[in-house]
């Protein structure tokens, strides 16, 4: 695939003119004939370089306000001939079409107008039309025309065109058509994402241009990629690259910590997607210690997230223990100093953003989406359906539980108390295993079960999983209701003064 060609023309129409300099003076010390728009031609006309306007070409002017420039047949035929074709050359010929070897565009920044918060008229105003067409066209053409449609190619082209002198082969022009296609099918996904922002029409389309491939996927006989930009989430301070496992286990920290975000210092650690330990309390390195206590088994080799900013004393607990990733809001520096002792934990500052409000996953042959559980069960939500009332203590444990059930894998139960995580049920296929799970986990930490508080992220069936809760010492428990049984749980707490409040909502996690 050498087909070599020697650049002779350029047509350059941009919207930022962000390192476009050093490409400029190249091609012109080439002798290439520069053809150019608006702000474009004036950038470069004040470099003092030869600039042909595109209104030479075409004898029109820019009009309707600077929306219509470049879309006419002398500037696409003069980039869309077939210069190995005898009928293409003649028309070029005949019309008086100039020969473009080169096109470069920068798109108007849409997806930046947008999340700029600007008005719909000023996000309209940057859906471009001439430059994607500019795009599709070179790139199409790439037997004959090498485009470069984004900033980040420039470096690569100004590169090649000075090791090459500006002539370039068919392999290099198709590299830039792909790099040239991704930019415009990205461009299009934006601007009907915008449109579809309400799912009017029940379609999926995702672009990701900011690919990572990782160490491996789930097992090292694995490939793995993460496709999204890191650095919107999180400044990462220390510590070797983030694997696929890593990767599953900070989302799950984040959705879960997201929960407690303005509440008293929280401290979770989670193992596998779940968490293993949890608590709240007065001071952060408390809170860490007695989150510590729900499973210091499972929190070897876990993640350590933190609503609150991590100090020196919390960071001296945390340094005695393995751990891959520790995520907070922010450090101090005697904390950082010390957590960095460690040269491959992983620290991660988490920036204050909106988390995704759907979920994506393959399936089968194809992708399944829903919105999030964006319900947090609060005592607005609370139904209270037995002659005993949970205190408010009981109601502050089974609020806490219902969050930490809600990012638990189902089937699941959790107990908590005095805001801290005892112990959950994970992943049963029947909700009695995770109860007894729960509950044999506890006391194997050496858990005090009695006035303890149970959540459910789903209803009873039957009343066994009250009875087995009460016998247990548990007094009050928390689940959505639903079940055309739900009266024979009720019952059992009645004779037994158990107190059970529903919520209304399902919270599965599979």
């Amino acid at each position: 695939m050498s087909n070599l060609k020697t650049i002779k023309s350029a047509l350059i129409s941009v919207f930022s003119k962000d390192g476009l300099e050093p490409i400029v003076k190249k091609l012109n010390e080439q002798g290439v004939t520069i053809y150019s728009t608006g702000g474009t031609q004036k950038f470069i006309n004040d470099l003092g370089i030869n600039v042909i306007p595109v209104e030479e070409i075409t004898s029109y002017p820019s009009i309707l306000g600077g929306r219509v420039k470049t879309l006419h047949p002398k500037v696409f035929g003069g980039i869309l001939n077939r210069q190995n074709n005898d009928t293409d050359m003649a028309e070029l010929a005949e019309f008086e079409i100039p020969q473009i070897d080169v096109v470069i565009v920068d798109l108007y920044p849409f997806e930046k107008t947008v999340a700029s918060g600007a008005s719909e008229q000023d996000i309209i105003e940057k859906i471009d039309i001439g430059g994607i067409s500019l795009i599709r066209a070179a790139a199409k053409n790439y037997a004959d025309v090498i485009c470069v449609a984004s900033m980040e190619d420039y470096s690569e082209f100004l590169n090649l065109i000075t090791e090459k002198n500006g002539t370039l082969s068919e392999s290099d022009r198709k590299r830039f058509a792909s790099k040239a296609f991704n930019v415009s099918s990205h461009y299009d996904t934006a601007i009907f994402n915008y449109f579809n922002k309400n799912h009017e029409e029940a379609v999926l389309k995702i672009s990701e241009t900011n690919g990572k491939v990782l160490r491996y996927g789930e097992n090292p006989h694995q490939k793995g990629f993460f496709f999204g930009n890191f650095d919107d989430v999180f400044t990462k301070l220390h510590g070797k690259e983030l694997s696929y496992n890593n990767l599953l286990d900070v989302d799950a920290a984040v959705n879960l910590m997201n929960e407690f975000k303005k509440d008293a210092p929280t401290f979770a650690i989670l193992k596998h997607n779940n968490a293993c330990g949890l608590a709240q309390r007065a001071t952060l390195k408390q809170a860490y210690t007695d989150a510590l206590a729900g499973d210091p088994v499972s929190a070897f080799g876990g993640v350590l997230i933190s609503n609150s900013e991590i100090d020196k004393a919390t960071a001296e607990e945390i340094h005695t223990l393995f751990c891959e990733v520790v995520i907070a809001p922010s450090y101090t520096q005697d904390a950082l100093e010390i957590l960095q002792g460690k040269k491959n934990r992983i620290i991660l500052i988490l920036k204050d953003i909106e988390l995704p409000k759907t979920s994506v996953r393959s399936c089968l042959n194809g992708t399944l989406v829903q919105e999030k559980d964006n319900i947090t069960d609060t005592v607005d939500h609370l139904t209270y359906v037995t002659n005993n009332k949970p205190t408010t203590t009981e109601i502050e444990d089974l609020l806490f539980a219902s969050k930490i059930c809600k990012h638990t894998k189902s089937n699941t139960i959790v107990l908590a108390k005095n805001k801290q995580l005892l112990a959950s049920g994970t992943g049963q296929t029947s909700r009695v295993d995770a109860l007894n799970q729960a509950i044999h986990k506890a006391q194997t930490f050496g858990f005090d079960l009695n006035n303890s508080a149970m959540a459910s992220d789903a209803f009873f069936p039957f009343p066994d999983c009250v009875e087995i809760a009460k016998n247990a010492g548990i007094r009050s428990v928390i689940q959505p209701g639903g079940s055309i049984k739900d009266q024979l749980s009720i019952d059992y707490c009645n004779e037994n003064e158990v107190a059970m409040v529903l919520t209304g909502t399902r919270h599965f996690k599979h």
